[in-house]
């Protein structure tokens, strides 16, 4: 009798911890959008995508949203609310969750999502329209001076996005639209 119970509760805290391993919430996702099914869409002033995903948490009919980047200065970033859970798309225009998913960046050893390193800069330049924050890094690459970089998706800090490389490391600091890293 005793060994039944020890082996019942074996199984038991086996099947619980199946469970919360298989089981993970919801995040959104980074460089996806989720074209279609939208109701309403509004510019975010603060140009984070948390503040999207706010939103459609407090709004009852939202089950999903796309939140796109700003194109240009003075443009804004918007948010797209959405009755339903369309496919994602992969799209570096945007980040995309469904509702009661927290935004969680992107992170690994190489690249910092919406981190800035500001300061330290001893070059910047703006970064042409299709190449991205790898061009960034491949710049700071190059150079023995870099240590850093972050790269400013375009309308964050002028109408082309732009790379700042750095000749000191900087601590990061959360800024939407910005990406950073550390080579050296």
């Amino acid at each position: 009798m005793w060994g039944r119970r020890l082996l019942r509760a074996c199984w038991v805290t086996s099947a619980f911890l199946v469970a919360i391993t298989v089981v993970r919430p919801a995040h959104a996702q980074s460089n996806f959008d989720r074209p279609g099914g939208d109701y309403q869409n509004a510019p975010v002033a603060s140009g984070d995508p948390v503040d999207c995903a706010l939103v459609c948490e407090r709004d009852r009919r939202c089950r999903s949203w796309s939140f796109s980047y700003p194109t240009e200065i003075g443009s804004s970033a918007i948010c797209w609310l959405k009755n339903s859970v369309p496919a994602r798309v992969e799209d570096a225009c945007c980040v995309s969750g469904v509702r009661g998913a927290g935004v969680v960046e992107p992170r690994n050893s190489a690249i910092e999502t919406s981190i800035d390193r500001f300061g330290g800069d001893y070059r910047n330049f703006d970064v042409k329209s299709g190449e991205g924050d790898e061009a960034c890094k491949a710049a700071c690459a190059a150079e023995n001076k870099c240590r850093a970089w972050t790269y400013a998706r375009p309308g964050y800090v002028g109408r082309e996005a732009h790379c700042f490389l750095k000749k000191e490391i900087k601590p990061p600091r959360r800024k939407p639209g910005l990406i950073s890293g550390v080579v050296r």
